[in-house]
């Protein structure tokens, strides 16, 4: 019999080492060649050897000129059949890559195929651009393709003519959108994606420098711009969902809420509040001044203020509570409305303890666009949008303000479950802040629980710093 093979022959792609949840044991293989490998497990091998050629995964999948899985079992004297077997299924330990547990090879063979279906997506980009500093190596573990990882460029100019000449397309930070780069792609021929944060996030502020753990991508246009189709919009009004993924959405929503979990948070911070006195119970979650979906799908309305305002005149009987948005509290960003001024409107202006907590204690939420209304659904709560938000227009809301050509765009009806298949599971991506591998926003939920993943460095330390004394000029000032 020739030399065993020196690797596991399904393997994990970078950035992990291939080795990582595949432990090999030449000994065993030789003993189980030895005392000969039973029928049943020819056929289970047989089983698996087809799920991977028909996923396209083991060896070294990532590269596109791997030689295959198969080169990895040299011929022996055995038979080719239980060489295989031999090496798949009685010589290879197994471990869940983002828990440790262990695991069957077949359920290997199934995250090795989510793998390799998001290094096929990632082939595309080739360049970065509007990207800040802090999270560019989080935005190459998003987008790596195997061992390849995009070129960051900083202008328009620069980005075309890399994605030109690796024949390829451009992701940009949807808001940070480098001057004429649409143009000049569009003159070059060169495809650009939208990148923006998850639904789900991370346990922290993106503000504050902590790179996402989740992304979106759109190349239609975005999904807080009403004004215009979405990728988004396309997956909610066009996709019949099936059973498994809507059971699987049920799972989800169930997580999200037993765990009080929102985009930035996760845990039972406790919240504050006054006992019930029988009045309604109104949440109105601030927003950032300048974020671009109050500009783009505001209604009209101006700011937190007139917000405020206009929910209090539509219930004037009603107990209103406003939570200041974290960016803007924090001191990084618009939209700050002094306590005493605010407090002509809301009956509590209340900081501090989980979001989602807060939400499960009112009755409903009155929002422009702001992502606490779709954690508000998610909470089967009655949510009324001012504002055009990307959860509005498909039958879970209601809506004061809402166009025409949206009400034709958006005509499906949705369930909540159908909502956040199309939101969380089929539009969003996610890394293990852990591994840095793809993963499914299961696993993302998981680490949020663990607060030692989320440790700040210096950088984020920084940045707290600095936004506390940016708070506490702008309240200086604001003082009568």
């Amino acid at each position: 019999m020739s030399h065993p093979p020196v690797m596991p022959v399904l393997q994990a792609p970078p950035p992990a080492q291939p080795d990582a949840f595949s432990i090999f044991d030449p000994v065993r293989f030789a003993a189980a060649l030895l005392a000969g490998v039973a029928n049943a497990d020819i056929e289970r091998a047989a089983r698996l050897t087809a799920r991977m050629d028909a996923l396209r995964v083991g060896g070294a999948f990532w590269r596109e000129d791997d030689a295959g899985w198969a080169a990895l079992i040299p011929a022996a004297a055995a038979p080719r059949a239980e060489a295989i077997a031999a090496a798949l299924l009685l010589a290879t330990s197994y471990r869940e890559p983002f828990g440790g547990e262990a695991i069957t090879p077949e359920a290997f063979v199934e995250q090795l195929g989510v793998w390799r279906e998001a290094i096929e997506e990632n082939r595309g980009i080739v360049c970065c651009v509007g990207m800040a500093f802090w999270k560019r190596a989080r935005m190459a573990d998003f987008f790596r393709a195997g061992e390849t990882v995009p070129v960051f460029r900083r202008g328009a100019r620069g980005a075309v003519r890399a994605a030109k000449s690796r024949n390829g397309a451009i992701a940009v930070w949807s808001t940070r959108i480098p001057a004429g780069l649409e143009r000049l792609a569009a003159a070059e021929g060169v495809r650009v994606v939208r990148v923006e944060d998850g639904f789900v996030r991370s346990r922290g502020l993106g503000s504050g420098m902590l790179p996402p753990a989740s992304i979106i991508m759109d190349a239609a246009g975005i999904y807080y711009d009403p004004t215009a189709p979405s990728d988004l919009e396309r997956i909610l009004a066009d996709t019949v969902f099936d059973a498994p993924l809507l059971a699987r959405a049920r799972r989800l929503i169930d997580v999200l809420v037993a765990r009080d979990v929102t985009k930035y948070a996760a845990g039972d911070a406790p919240v504050t509040l006054p006992p019930p006195d029988g009045r309604r119970r109104i949440l109105v979650p601030g927003q950032v001044a300048d974020d671009l979906s109050v500009r783009l799908g505001g209604g009209g309305v101006r700011d937190n203020l007139d917000l405020l305002q206009r929910v209090r005149a539509a219930n004037p009987e009603a107990f209103v509570v406003y939570r200041p948005h974290p960016d803007v509290d924090a001191g990084h960003r618009l939209g700050a409305i002094p306590d005493a001024v605010a407090a002509r409107q809301a009956n509590l202006v209340q900081r501090g303890g989980s979001m989602a907590r807060l939400i499960g204690a009112m009755d409903e939420v009155h929002t422009l666009t702001s992502l606490a209304g779709f954690e508000a659904l998610l909470r089967g709560k009655r949510v009324v949008t001012y504002g055009t938000p990307f959860y509005a227009g498909w039958g879970l809301t209601e809506d004061l303000t809402i166009s025409d050509a949206l009400v034709l765009r958006r005509s499906t009806k949705l369930t909540i479950e159908g909502l956040v298949a199309g939101a969380l599971l089929l539009y969003s991506r996610y890394v293990d802040p852990v591994t840095l591998l793809r993963c499914g926003p299961e696993v993302l939920i998981d680490r949020l629980s663990d607060r030692s993943v989320w440790r700040p460095g210096m950088l984020m330390r920084g940045r707290q710093v600095q936004g506390w004394l940016r708070g506490w000029l702008v309240r200086l000032v604001q003082r009568p």
